[in-house]
C-alpha cells in the first residue's frame, strides 16, 4: 500500500474528517486573505495521549540544535484576531528522522523501535495574543518528506478545528541545509536523498499558508514564527486551561 494511500485509509482519513469544514473554507476562499490555513493528514504518528504532554520543553532526552517554536492562532470567526485559549498539540521527528512512540519490527514507516519513548510531542494553550512557545531541537528528516512540524489544534471540549503540518524555507544558505551540514552537533545525514517541498507528498501542492520563518544560527540555535488560521468560535474565547 502506498504511504498516502495509509494515511487517507488510516490515520490521516480521521485527521481529514475532523476539520472538513475547515478545508471547504479555504478552498473556496470565502475570507481572502483571512483563510483558514490548508489542512493535511496527521501523518502515521499522531501523539496517542495528548494530555498527557502539557509543556512548553519538549526536547526529553533527544539532542540536537536548540529550537524555539512559535506559533501564533488567529480566528477568521473573529477577523483574524488573535485566539485565545485553543490547545495546539505539535509533535516531530528527532534529528536522525525518528518519532517517538512508534516503530519496531513490521512497521512500514519506522523500523526503529520507539514504541516506550516520549519526546518532541507537547501542547500548549494559546495565551491572549495567541501564542505558544516550545523548546525543542531542529527536527531531522526522513525519507520522502521535506523537513516539517505536525499540527492539531482543538479546544478545550475535544473539539477538532484543525490539523496541519509547517514546512520550512529551503534554498542554499537555508537552516535546513546549515543545520544537516552540522556533523558536530550529530546531524549526520547531511542533503543526500532529501525530498524538498515541492516534491514532498503533502507539500508539493504548495505551501504558501504553511511556510514558517526560521531564523538563528548553528551557534545560536534557530528561531521559528508561524501564524496558523483556524475557523474558531464566532464569540467569546475557549475557556482556558493553564499548563503545569
Amino acid at each position: 500500500m502506498e504511504r498516502k494511500d495509509f494515511l487517507k485509509n488510516g490515520f490521516g482519513f480521521l485527521g481529514m474528517a475532523l476539520v472538513a469544514p475547515s478545508i471547504l473554507l479555504d478552498n473556496n476562499g470565502t475570507n481572502g486573505a483571512c483563510a483558514v490555513t490548508r489542512a493535511e493528514t496527521e501523518g502515521p504518528f499522531p501523539t496517542k495521549d495528548p494530555a498527557a504532554f502539557l509543556k512548553q520543553d519538549i526536547i526529553g532526552n533527544r539532542t540536537g540544535i536548540p529550537f524555539t517554536i512559535e506559533i501564533t492562532m488567529k480566528n477568521i470567526n473573529q477577523n483574524c484576531n488573535p485566539a485565545e485559549g485553543l490547545l495546539v498539540d505539535i509533535w516531530h521527528c528527532d534529528k536522525d528522522g525518528y518519532y517517538s512512540e512508534y516503530g519496531g519490527p513490521g512497521n512500514p514507516f519506522q523500523t526503529k523501535d520507539m514504541r516506550n519513548e516520549h519526546f518532541l510531542r507537547g501542547r500548549q494553550v494559546s495565551d491572549k495574543n495567541g501564542l505558544v512557545t516550545f523548546k525543542s531541537i531542529f527536527p531531522g528528516w526522513y525519507q520522502g518528506r521535506a523537513t516539517h512540524i505536525h499540527v492539531h489544534v482543538y479546544n478545550n471540549k475535544g473539539k477538532s478545528y484543525l490539523i496541519t503540518q509547517i514546512a520550512y524555507p529551503e534554498g542554499a544558505n537555508s537552516a535546513v541545509v546549515q543545520v544537516n551540514a552540522s556533523t558536530a552537533n550529530g546531524y549526520t545525514k547531511g542533503m543526500s536523498g532529501y525530498t524538498y517541498n515541492a516534491q514532498d507528498g503533502e507539500f508539493r501542492d504548495g505551501v504558501s499558508d504553511e511556510l514558517a520563518t526560521v531564523t538563528g544560527s548553528i551557534s545560536a540555535g534557530y528561531v521559528l514564527t508561524h501564524t496558523i488560521f483556524v475557523a474558531g468560535p464566532v464569540t467569546g474565547i475557549d475557556e482556558n486551561i493553564n499548563p503545569e
